[in-house]
């Protein structure tokens, strides 16, 4: 039996958006309880401000932290406080220092 599409109403924009049998399909695979809230433009806005925030949905961006790398001494900014007495580095180092450790 399929499934027919369903227009839905976007709750950022107010706009309507299909939401496919395709989509629903996917949706009941994955165990996904509700239908999307908001049209795939919005979606995808919310993920990308989500990626660049302090935490998930707190709609504020990540502060970073200017620091010097204990590796290279080269500046670098991380996304945490560092703490005192422990080394910090940049991501090429990091990369490096992880690969070692493993």
């Amino acid at each position: 039996m399929s499934i027919p599409d369903k227009t839905l109403t976007c709750r950022d924009c107010g706009l309507n958006f299909v939401f496919t049998s395709g989509e629903q399909q996917f949706y009941a695979a994955k165990g996904f309880q509700h239908e999307p809230s908001r049209c795939p433009d919005c979606r995808s806005i919310n993920r990308n401000v989500r990626g660049s925030t302090g935490g998930a949905g707190s709609g504020r961006p990540r502060e970073l932290h200017e620091v010097i790398c204990a590796e290279c001494g080269k500046p670098a900014q991380v996304p945490f406080l560092p703490t005192m007495g422990r080394p910090v580095y940049c991501s090429d180092c990091f990369d490096k220092v992880r690969t070692t450790r493993r």
